[in-house]
């Protein structure tokens, strides 16, 4: 292990160090989230605030992807460091696809009281065709995207019912979604609204308390 690590380690004993070091790398490296019975140092409050210790020294978080489960992402003040630059930012043409994908599998679910308020994981599809009948863009374009998307973990293709119950193959989000800090949900799905809904009563809301305009949206 690195030595920036060694201040958070140095206090374990040999099994709660090898322990610790296994559960870091399985919620960094897995690509879906980690069980508890997988990384037993999960389990242990104290063991595991040596992992989120571990995790926060290069800039990621430790995040609770459901019941006993746990994955890695950015640190909120990092996310927001590598946006400002334009670093990892996704080309306006991947952006607008994959809130199309959102809006799909999640927006429209969630609208009904199909999905929690705070998932941004789905089993309803967004079908190809309802995809490309949204967008400007050619087919082949539309398909060059949501390889892309897919490649970064941010999509997946599946089959299954839509929103509405109808039987489709298509796309919903990837595990990369697993990853979002409590704040960067509530960001995405404030972002959403504004997107899909912008002159809905929660939007006007949002706006409200972010201190701008629906012209600065």
């Amino acid at each position: 292990m690195h030595e920036v690590f060694e201040p958070i380690l140095h206090a374990l004993n040999e099994r709660d160090r090898a322990r610790v070091e296994a559960a870091f790398a399985a919620v960094e490296y897995s690509t879906e989230p980690v069980s508890e019975a997988q990384a037993p140092a999960l389990q242990d409050a104290i063991l595991r605030r040596s992992v989120a210790d571990m995790l926060h020294a290069v800039g990621r978080e430790l995040v609770a992807a459901g019941p006993y489960t746990w994955t890695s992402g950015y640190r909120d003040d990092i996310a927001a460091r590598l946006a400002a630059t334009g670093t990892a930012v996704l080309a306006e043409s991947d952006r607008a696809v994959l809130t199309l994908v959102l809006v799909y599998s999640v927006a429209m679910a969630r609208a009904e009281g199909k999905l929690d308020a705070d998932t941004w994981m789905s089993p309803f599809i967004a079908p190809m065709e309802d995809l490309q009948r949204r967008t400007q863009v050619s087919k082949t374009a539309l398909r060059e995207s949501l390889e892309r998307l897919r490649a970064a973990g941010l999509v997946r293709l599946a089959s299954g019912p839509t929103y509405n119950g109808v039987k489709a193959t298509g796309y919903i989000p990837g595990p990369q979604f697993h990853r979002l800090t409590k704040a960067a949900r509530t960001r995405l799905q404030n972002r959403l609204i504004l997107a899909a809904a912008p002159d809905s009563p929660l939007a006007a809301a949002i706006r409200a308390r972010r201190g701008y305009t629906q012209e600065q949206d």
